[in-house]
């Protein structure tokens, strides 16, 4: 699900602080303003998620020019769905195929095949661990 919100940016000793007034608790900070911008994507997509998996109601948001404050003031989307892609690590079974000398040799080894295959994975796709 994509939502977009109005997001307050102010500068926060040296950092740029991050303040989404329409979802209660939802605060943040970035080193820079595109730092920012993405650490509010992110803020924003976890509280909802959360609101989303909890059945809660997701607060609307507010029109930006109903906004008053001295920081600026932007539209920041957000994507659940993206989100959860990153974040998601339960756990899937797969069930895989191997030569029976291999899985006897790794067996007395004591490999782990689940994290053998993690491993293997993460590498194949250039994926730091």
């Amino acid at each position: 699900m994509k939502y977009v919100y109005p997001v307050i940016f102010e500068n926060d000793d040296g950092k740029v602080g991050v303040t989404v007034p329409d979802i209660p608790s939802t605060f943040t900070f970035g080193d820079d303003m595109a730092d920012a911008i993405y650490m509010a994507q992110d803020v924003i997509a976890m509280m909802l998620a959360t609101y989303e998996d909890e059945n809660k109601e997701v607060p609307k948001p507010s029109k930006i020019e109903d906004i008053k404050t001295d920081g600026i003031i932007s539209l920041v989307v957000a994507d659940t769905d993206e989100w959860r892609k990153l974040v998601d690590n339960k756990a899937v079974k797969k069930t895989l195929t191997i030569p029976s000398w291999l899985n006897t040799k790794a067996e007395k080894a004591a490999i782990n095949f689940s994290q053998t295959l993690q491993e293997a994975l993460c590498t194949k796709l250039g994926i730091s661990i």
